[in-house]
């Protein structure tokens, strides 16, 4: 049961991730929290993965256009930019998985008029 609206705990988890804040991804991570990358794969150990993810890409951020809330589920529609100097935006549709207001789930989808489909966008 979500006390909050999940969307925030989504925007600050997000916020987070923008910030590099490990401590921060940390306390809103439930214990079996899953990160499912664009190809399907699925990680769980992520406070590591985080900062491989971080130093691999230091200037990574997210910005979202939409963000729907659907009991606890929260459908973030944006793109990424890798980096700073980049002028490309990466386009995709996060879906964040929120219980007990802490992100038990946060998948990535390429951003296709099928997957529109399947979240009903």
């Amino acid at each position: 049961m979500n006390l909050k609206d999940p969307k925030l705990t989504a925007l600050q988890f997000n916020e987070y991730i923008n910030n590099q804040d490990i401590e921060g991804l940390t306390n809103l991570m439930t214990e079996d929290h899953i990160f499912m990358d664009r190809s399907g794969n699925r990680y769980g150990d992520m406070i590591n993965g985080w900062k491989e993810f971080f130093s691999n890409f230091p200037t990574y951020k997210n910005y979202f256009k939409r963000v729907v809330s659907r009991d606890n589920l929260v459908i973030l529609i944006g793109y990424a930019k890798w980096s700073k100097d980049s002028l490309a935006e990466d386009y995709a549709i996060w879906i964040a998985k929120i219980e007990n207001d802490l992100v038990a789930e946060w998948c990535i989808y390429e951003n296709t008029d099928e997957n529109r489909k399947k979240f009903n966008l």
